[in-house]
């Protein structure tokens, strides 16, 4: 039964379906698998982040639907290291005025949507997010300026469910 569960999930996720992240996570060791069991269970990453130390950091993201972004680093040697949920208040606070957008998508990932407001002089991304207080769509959004720096960064609610 758990080898059909792990081949459906194999499957799903193929698909770009993330509802098996919570068993594919539990399967992963910090310290103990390897860069071969991270592609076995997520597939390619969207995004390859090298680190200094020689480390990279894989990206996989589960918007615009979803609302996690994982962001996977493997050691130099191949071993996974930590696996970290970015889309979190702890992440939030790191987003910082005049920070570039390659700052910000390598903390937070790629955005659920991007939209330009030629009037106000700004380019808009935004991520869905988990919320406590409300079952409709919520998103953080980081607001740029012209120079592709951030300006401002908030958190909104579509109340019409979109």
């Amino acid at each position: 039964m758990k080898r059909f569960l792990a081949l459906l999930c194999s499957l799903l996720t193929a698909l770009g379906v993330g509802g098996c992240d919570y068993m594919n996570l539990k399967e992963l060791r910090p310290g103990v698998s390897t860069a071969t069991d991270v592609r076995e269970r997520f597939g390619t990453p969207g995004m390859e982040w090298p680190n200094a130390d020689g480390s990279v950091t894989w990206e996989y993201t589960r918007q615009p639907e979803g609302t996690e972004c994982f962001m996977i680093t493997i050691g130099a040697d191949g071993v996974l290291r930590k696996i970290d949920q970015v889309l979190n208040e702890g992440t939030f606070i790191r987003i910082q005025r005049g920070m570039s957008a390659d700052e910000v998508r390598r903390l937070l990932g790629t955005p659920a949507s991007q939209q330009r407001f030629e009037l106000a002089h700004e380019t808009v991304w935004n991520w869905r997010i988990k919320s406590d207080f409300v079952s409709e769509g919520t998103f953080f959004s980081v607001h740029f300026n012209d120079d592709g720096r951030v300006e401002r960064s908030g958190r909104t609610t579509d109340y019409r469910g979109n």
